[in-house]
């Protein structure tokens, strides 16, 4: 994993990288002397983007997986279905606008961006917590394990798509 783009957000996609599995590179330019807002979230499109093409048609693929991820004081629950039908729950309050000099809305901004190009339901709780870096980084870390288990080869399905209708 390459990027130091945004400090903050550069260690989440150290974790969304090391814990899913996926390798990524990550070279951004933006107009981050307004603030981190555009690059946080084409981030999200464009990893979303890649990943939906890399899955291609799904076929072989476990397809849904959860994840309940404890950080510290924290505890937060993913749940993940590579569906195609893009969509997002996010519930998460962070009890600090910052961290650091990452404003904590862009985690719920990367995540829209990330799970509708991606193609992806995405669910994201955090049941309790009360250190905001913890927070965001149990909910990153949650969507890798989550990512993980979804795109993994299911070697019961054989090849085929892992819906009844028969595509994805």
């Amino acid at each position: 994993m390459t990027s130091r783009l945004v400090g903050f957000f550069d260690h989440m996609l150290d974790q969304l990288s090391r814990h899913s599995l996926v390798d990524l590179t990550v070279r951004a330019e933006g107009d981050r002397h307004i603030d981190d807002h555009h690059t946080v979230e084409d981030v999200g499109i464009a990893l979303g983007q890649a990943l939906a093409k890399a899955l291609g048609d799904k076929r072989g693929l476990t397809r849904y997986a959860d994840c309940l991820l404890p950080m510290d004081e924290t505890l937060t629950r993913v749940a993940l279905d590579v569906s195609g039908r893009p969509f997002l729950v996010f519930k998460v309050e962070f009890p600090t606008e910052r961290i650091g000099a990452f404003d904590t809305a862009l985690v719920r901004e990367f995540f829209q961006a990330f799970a509708g190009n991606a193609g992806f339901t995405l669910h994201i709780e955090t049941l309790y917590g009360v250190n905001s870096h913890h927070i965001a980084e149990s909910c990153f870390k949650g969507v890798a394990r989550a990512l993980r288990g979804a795109v993994a080869i299911d070697p019961r399905e054989g090849g085929r798509a892992p819906s009844t209708k028969g595509a994805l």
